[in-house]
This record gives structure tokens, C-alpha cells and sequence, in this order.
């Protein structure tokens, strides 16, 4: 398989259309998860093109009655691939967000007890001592809000990023080219290839 990009769209060659899915998933055609490799061409390239623009993908592939009728459904399984990846990211954000809520209510109540305590210490014990327990309760206080802050801060937007970007790509518009047996990939995309994917 061949890959690339021009400034407005993916391109892929590949020998045959079935060679872009897993070939051990069993569901039909329509339905399959794409390789592992094609997805990490076609992904790595969508994080380059503008956010503004709809996504193209080309597929040039080798003429046949075969190869036109697998290209018919192509456009759909990977609209259905890339829409099912966005929603099970949704679902990884939520549970996230959800660990992240649970995380602060508990860091919360500890960073209150940990100020109770530290007041009451500096009431009950000597001054040098009293004021190392007032510190290590109001540093522990911290630490145990470190979790929730790292969620909400830093954690999330990585995953909506790759989400919003696989939503793009459910959207894409794809376009199958065949192109006659025999010709080149570079010929059939019209420049030299930039990369190539070892066949699965």
C-alpha cells in the first residue's frame, strides 16, 4: 500500500481495497475495522490538513469487476469505522470526566481535613514540631488534589482532539479511483510516492 497527501486530500494505492481492513475481523466487508497501518497512515496525515476544510481520501486501485464492486462500499465502512472510533472515544472522555468529578469530591474533603488537622496541631503541639505538622498535612492536602487537576487541566483535550478529528473522518468524502492493471502507484496518484505500507 501506497500513501500520501496532496494539500486538500489522503491519497492510498493499494493492490487490492480489502488490504486497507483487518483481514481476520469476520464481519462483511462494510462493517470491518480498518488495519491497524492504514488507520495510522490516515489519521497522521488528517492531523495536517486544515480544520476548516472537509477531509478527501483518494484510493486508487487496480481495475476490475472485483476490486469496482469492494469499492462501492468503501465509502461506508469508513464512515462506520471512523464514527464507531469517535464514539468509543466520547465514552473513554466521559469516563474520564467522571473519574476526574469523583477524584476532586474526594480530594476535596481531604485537602478540609487536612486543614482542620493542621490547625488543631498548631493549637496542641510546640511551635517547631506543630509548624512541620501544619506544613506536611497542607503538602498532603495538595498532593491528594494532584489526580483531579491533571484531568482537568491536561488529560481531556488530548482525547477530544483525536475525537473531533476522528468525527472529520467520518465525514470525509472518499473517492475510489481505479486505475488500469499495471500502472504504477506513483502514476496513478499522479507524483511520487511518499511511503510505503509492507502488504498484510
Amino acid at each position: 500500500m501506497t500513501t500520501g497527501n496532496t494539500n486538500d486530500a489522503i491519497e492510498l494505492r493499494v493492490d487490492e481495497i480489502a488490504q486497507l481492513f483487518d483481514t481476520l475481523d469476520p464481519f462483511p466487508f462494510r462493517e470491518r475495522d480498518l488495519d491497524r497501518e492504514a488507520e495510522e497512515f490516515i489519521v497522521g496525515w488528517a492531523r495536517e490538513l486544515p480544520v476548516d476544510q472537509p477531509i478527501r481520501i483518494v484510493v486508487h486501485f487496480p481495475e476490475s469487476d472485483l476490486q469496482r464492486k469492494a469499492a462501492q462500499d468503501l465509502a461506508e465502512a469508513f464512515r462506520r469505522y471512523f464514527s464507531y472510533r469517535s464514539t468509543v472515544l466520547q465514552r473513554d472522555l466521559t469516563e474520564l470526566l467522571r473519574i476526574g468529578r469523583r477524584s476532586l469530591g474526594i480530594g476535596v474533603i481531604v485537602l478540609m481535613a487536612c486543614f482542620a488537622i493542621a490547625h488543631f496541631a498548631s493549637g496542641f503541639v510546640d511551635r517547631p514540631l506543630s509548624r512541620m505538622i501544619e506544613e506536611s498535612f497542607l503538602i498532603l492536602g495538595w498532593v491528594a488534589n494532584w489526580r483531579p487537576l491533571e484531568i482537568f487541566l491536561y488529560d481531556w483535550w488530548p482525547i477530544a482532539r483525536r475525537r473531533d478529528l476522528y468525527r472529520r473522518l467520518s465525514g470525509a468524502v472518499v473517492e475510489p479511483r481505479p486505475f488500469p492493471a499495471g500502472q504504477s502507484g506513483a502514476d496513478a496518484a499522479g507524483k511520487p510516492a511518499p511511503g510505503v505500507v509492507p502488504p498484510h
